[in-house]
């Protein structure tokens, strides 16, 4: 008898492993971290900060590493890079001189090399689990390796530049050739098989958006072991990502682009209480929102946000409270039922 249950068992688990393999992947929902690369601000800076503005408590937050993540179960990351094209642009943070830094910034000179450096905000939020993109693309493939059957991981990156700031930090502008750069900085990184590119998606339909309208997203099974990145802007960056690749032929992330554009495939709709959300989901769009901003929701202990990410059906829900805050006395986080952070759509597949 202990023999035949554990074959049953060892059949349903296949099965329903099977089930979920036929879904498309804008058929999952899945739970993933805002800034995932972020350290805390250190303990004196951050007090010398929060006595010049109360909004800096909207900085208060930190995450575990990026695979330590991956780990837990989540599948979805968020990455900011900045351009530094000679090197040493964010090496010394004028932050650091209000001060005392309790651990080295930089104890590998990382920051003084040429390449993409990825942080939140120079001078102030500068703490990383990872300076370059290149450490970071590293951490995160040789998880990846590890753990070949895991589901797809969505990632948006934010390309960030800017004024001058205030300690007279000046972050370079995007260009053509650094959104070039930036494309081959990925395929380096983690390696062409391992992405899922507009090209892929839209195979031969006319337009990417054609494609997805027509349920042409991979399957979870084609997907396991592979990365979706989606470039988080909606004004001049997007437009210049663009910009001589129609429907992002050629290109590596997916855009941000409006519904009824050749490139419109994955939308960010931050506000989870947007009625369009479900709809938008229905047709077959992918949709990034965030169960949490700012740390409101986690000092409130308020998860009328997550609910309303998890009914809208929405496939991206971000938060950066996977685990309670360690800063503030609240209980705040976020699952899925089971401590799980991946389940069916709730909209457009039958739920767990």
């Amino acid at each position: 008898m202990k023999h035949y249950s554990a074959l049953l068992l060892l059949y349903f688990s296949f099965n329903v492993f099977a089930q979920h393999d036929t879904l498309h992947i804008n058929q999952i929902q899945v739970i993933g971290s805002h800034n995932s690369y972020k350290k805390a601000i250190e303990d004196k800076l951050y007090s010398f900060l929060e006595s010049q503005s109360d909004k800096m408590k909207s900085l208060q937050y930190d995450h575990i590493s990026i695979p330590e993540q991956l780990n837990l179960g989540l599948r979805n990351l968020e990455i900011d890079v900045y351009l530094d094209t000679e090197g040493g642009k964010f090496a010394n943070p004028k932050g650091l001189q209000f001060a005392e830094p309790k651990e080295d910034f930089d104890p590998n000179k990382d920051m003084l090399k040429p390449g993409f450096k990825v942080l939140h905000m120079p001078d102030i939020d500068f703490r990383s689990h990872y300076n370059t993109l290149e450490a970071c693309l590293m951490a995160i493939k040789s998880w990846s390796d590890a753990n070949p059957t895991h589901e797809p991981v969505f990632i948006t990156l934010e390309a960030k530049d800017g004024d001058t700031n205030r300690f007279g930090t000046t972050p370079e502008a995007f260009t053509e050739t650094s959104f070039k750069n930036l494309d081959n900085a990925l395929i380096a990184g983690l390696g062409r098989d391992k992405l899922i590119t507009p090209d892929d998606v839209r195979g031969e339909h006319a337009t990417l958006e054609e494609a997805i309208l027509n349920n042409n997203w991979p399957t979870l099974k084609a997907s396991r072991g592979k990365f979706l990145f989606i470039l988080d802007d909606a004004k001049a960056k997007r437009a210049l990502y663009i910009k001589n690749h129609p429907s992002l032929k050629g290109r590596v992330l997916f855009a941000n682009a409006e519904p009824g554009s050749p490139e419109a495939a994955t939308l960010i709709r931050n506000n989870p209480e947007d009625k369009t959300i479900s709809s938008l989901v229905s047709q077959g769009y992918i949709i990034r929102t965030r169960a949490d901003a700012g740390t409101k929701e986690a000092r409130a202990n308020d998860y009328s946000h997550f609910e309303a990410a998890k009914k809208s059906g929405a496939q991206i829900i971000t938060t950066d409270y996977y685990l309670p805050s360690r800063f503030f006395d609240s209980n705040y986080h976020i699952s899925f039922k089971n401590k799980g952070y991946v389940r069916k759509n709730p909209v457009n597949a039958t739920p767990n």
